[in-house]
């Protein structure tokens, strides 16, 4: 029993945004429902080592996990440049160049759709949530607190200059 159309389509974003992340290269997208019976879409990446494929699997594997995709079967021999993950509605295929200009899967499928990756990676926009209303509390009133008159300063008193005389010379 095939699932859902649109929750395979969610999981194929799932995944191009995860293969994304972890900078997988040239990423294509099939929609291949109408030439295929046996899957509905075909992802298909470039990574740019054996180790980086590995991460690729890896992380592709958490995302099906995560959606409790059933995982069909897997393969990917050691150093063969090619690793395939088969979750009935959704296939990825994650290549080295090389492997992937010998193969190109994509022109075998060359009448299928192809998704715009562009739409497929943008992050699902946030639900609208109600606002929740706020009331403001009344402005405070500013209390006018009555200040003491200035007490006016007395001036300094005057030093006295006292003047030396000089002595009277007799």
């Amino acid at each position: 029993m095939k699932a859902n159309p649109s929750v395979t389509l969610e999981l194929v974003k799932k995944c191009c945004r995860a293969l994304d992340d972890k900078k997988a290269g040239d990423m294509r997208v099939l929609d291949v429902r109408e030439q295929s019976s046996i899957t509905d879409f075909l992802i298909v990446a470039t990574g740019t080592s054996e180790p980086h494929l590995r991460a690729l699997r890896i992380e592709a594997e958490k995302v099906l996990d995560a959606a409790g995709a059933h995982i069909v079967g897997m393969d990917g021999q050691r150093d063969s440049g090619w690793v395939v993950i088969d979750a009935f509605d959704l296939m990825l295929h994650m290549f080295l160049e090389e492997s992937r200009q010998n193969y190109r899967l994509e022109n075998l499928w060359k009448d299928a759709t192809e998704l715009k990756l562009a739409d497929l990676l943008a992050e699902p926009k946030a639900a609208p949530t109600k606002k929740a209303v706020v009331k403001k509390a009344p402005a405070k009133k500013k209390v006018a607190v009555k200040k003491k008159p200035a007490v006016a300063k007395k001036p300094a008193a005057k030093k006295a200059v006292v003047k030396k005389t000089a002595a009277k010379k007799k």
